[in-house]
């Protein structure tokens, strides 16, 4: 298993993912005219719409905190300093620009997920990367694979990887058996799932607010005691991403490092182009009503990610002085010694606690992609809601025991896979997506509120759930 999980990281990572994720991202951003930069105020209108969630969807701002749920794990705090460790303070720059270029690419991936989504059988927004490729490309073949590797990553790899980073931290911080902390943390977490979507977007919408802005308010504390030092920081992060400090293996070794360990820490924490959020953003009730708005919820989510929360741990362990390529602590316990270099004996239960919640509100966040990609498969009824709980929670239980090698390796394997077949998607479905949006934005410029309708796209609308994107539904009257 280890050399077949080894391989595929080879063939994903090394020739398929590390260009393909800056390539795609690269060409949604210029053929989209640079929106994620462009229009960042769009971003921020979109997630404060006064339209609330309806009886078949979720609201903007739940949909983000419920993305934000999953995004920000294990990857924002242990991931980066895994990055650093392996790749250098350069790895980070490698970060910012995935995350750049991959707010363009979670734009254009939500927008396709909200023009495809549907109804299911209790009358509740569905849909995903596996209804636009099955609807929007004709391949129900594909949508099917996508959703089984979803499940698989989602619904169960990525949760022993989030649960591994709980049990580490509570040992190191406070003792607890692992064991104790597997059985805990899958109890809490089966309470939140068997509640439904709902249930896990109105607690996402409480949660992950209160855990981000703690956690940023620390790391600015720590940042504005150690003013003085940001600028020459920031210089070695950009110098070492570009191999001009010195390091073992030459310039080449270097910046290869930095990109590698960069680009795949980023992607695992950010999801940009991975077809995973698309999931949630279809459950929404955009506002405006129109697929376009939850493509601007949803880049925001890759900009608080990676340019905010991994920003704050980057700088943290940087700022610290506990950072040794050479040896030392690694992952949650070198970002529990960089928050105890800055606050004293309360940083690594400081970093524990976050790591509980960070990685808890991911649980329960995958399993709201995963539910989505059982809807596709068919397996959307009681019985098969619960055959995936089940398992969910019996994966946090084992993730919670096993080393952090072998589970981030089987993550990225599976990862990987999801992400290829995501990206070659929405590439060839890219001439929707800027349809999309010149229609939002060109009924911005003319003083209108955005509103889509299936008739103004009569190519698509037959693929297209028509009632939902109707005047009667865009004026709330359903």
């Amino acid at each position: 298993m280890d050399s077949i999980i080894g391989f595929l990281n080879t063939l994903f990572w090394d020739y398929v993912l590390i260009y393909g994720l800056l390539a795609v991202g690269a060409y949604f951003t210029l053929r989209l005219g640079f929106l994620q930069i462009r229009h960042f105020p769009e971003m921020l209108r979109a997630v404060s719409g006064s339209r609330a969630a309806d009886r078949a969807g979720i609201s903007p701002f739940q949909a983000l905190c419920t993305s934000l749920a999953s995004r920000v794990g294990t990857g924002n705090i242990a991931g980066v300093a895994v990055a650093l460790q392996l790749g250098g303070p350069g790895a980070i720059f490698w970060m910012w620009l995935v995350a750049l270029l991959g707010m363009a690419t979670a734009f254009a991936e939500s927008s396709l997920a909200q023009l495809y989504k549907i109804r299911d059988g209790e009358g509740q927004y569905r849909g995903g990367p596996a209804f636009y490729i099955a609807r929007g490309l004709g391949a129900p073949w594909a949508g099917a694979l996508f959703s089984a590797c979803l499940i698989l990553s989602f619904g169960l790899v990525f949760n022993a990887v989030q649960a591994n980073s709980i049990a580490d931290a509570m040992e190191g911080a406070f003792g607890l058996p692992k064991p104790a902390t597997g059985l805990g943390l899958a109890v809490l977490s089966g309470v939140i799932i068997f509640g439904g979507i709902g249930l896990i977007a109105r607690v996402a919408s409480v949660v992950v607010p209160f855990m981000a802005a703690a956690y940023l308010a620390v790391a600015l504390y720590a940042v504005l005691s150690h003013a003085g030092e940001v600028p020459a920081m920031l210089g070695l992060i950009f110098r070492s991403a570009l191999g001009l400090e010195p390091a073992a293996g030459g310039v080449a070794g270097a910046m290869a490092a930095a990109m590698l360990n960069g680009v795949k820490r980023g992607l695992f924490s950010n999801e940009a182009g991975m077809g995973s959020a698309p999931n949630i953003a279809a459950a929404a009730t955009p506002d405006p009503h129109h697929p376009a708005s939850q493509g601007f919820v949803q880049a925001l989510g890759v900009f608080i990610d990676t340019l905010l929360i991994c920003t704050a741990t980057a700088l943290l362990i940087l700022l610290s002085g506990t950072l040794d390529p050479a040896g030392g602590p690694t992952g949650t316990q070198l970002t529990q010694a960089a928050m105890e270099a800055h606050i004293g004996a309360s940083g690594p239960y400081f970093v524990a606690v976050a790591i509980f919640f960070f990685a808890f509100t991911s649980i329960i966040g995958n399993y709201a992609y995963a539910e989505s990609a059982l809807t596709f498969l068919g397996g959307n009824g009681r019985l098969g809601r619960a055959v995936l709980r089940l398992a969910l929670l019996g994966m946090v239980f084992w993730g919670a025991m096993e080393s952090v090698a072998s589970v981030f390796n089987a993550a990225d394997a599976s990862m990987g896979l999801m992400a290829t077949i995501n990206l070659v998607a929405i590439l060839l479905l890219s001439g929707q997506v800027a349809r999309l949006t010149r229609d939002y934005l060109e009924q911005r410029k003319a003083g209108q509120l955005p509103v889509f309708l299936a008739q103004s796209m009569p190519e698509v609308a037959p693929r297209i759930d028509t009632a939902i994107w109707s005047r009667r539904t865009a004026e709330g009257k359903e």
